[in-house]
């Protein structure tokens, strides 16, 4: 029996930007990303959010609002991942990259949709600006 594998995604506004981490390890190894990882068992996915944001970013956040949650079964080539994707509210710690994460970026939201992103990150950023919960530009 195969299992669907359950991860987190967040889209952190720090500074007036949004916060990208350049992946490390494979798939997608050096593209930008949205800071996120896998749900652990036993976990709850707020504070896998929590968890996956510190270790990736050095922030401290709290889950915000959710913006959707993406179970294209393409979506990751590893299998079939489930995510959920919130927006955070950063509320203490140092923008450092850490973990999964080779290096931290701080984007426009102009510059993040001029971009191409792991998964379907540039989805998740589009559907919160639709939705209201990211501003238009």
């Amino acid at each position: 029996m195969k299992c669907i594998t359950l991860t987190v995604d967040g889209i952190v506004m720090y500074k007036g930007k949004i916060v990208l981490i350049k992946r490390k390890k494979e798939p997608f190894k050096g593209k930008l990303a949205l800071p996120g990882g896998i749900v652990e068992y036993g976990e709850k996915v707020e504070d896998a959010l929590v968890r996956e944001l510190k270790e990736e970013t050095g922030l401290i956040c709290i889950p915000d609002k959710i913006v959707g949650v993406y179970s294209d079964f393409n979506r990751d080539p590893r299998g079939h991942f489930v995510s959920i994707c919130f927006t955070v509210k950063p509320v203490g710690g140092e923008l450092k990259a850490g973990d999964d994460a080779e290096q931290v970026y701080l984007l426009s939201l102009e510059e993040v949709l001029k971009s191409e992103l792991a998964f379907d990150h540039s989805k998740m950023i589009k559907e919160a600006i639709e939705n209201g919960i990211l501003p238009k530009m």
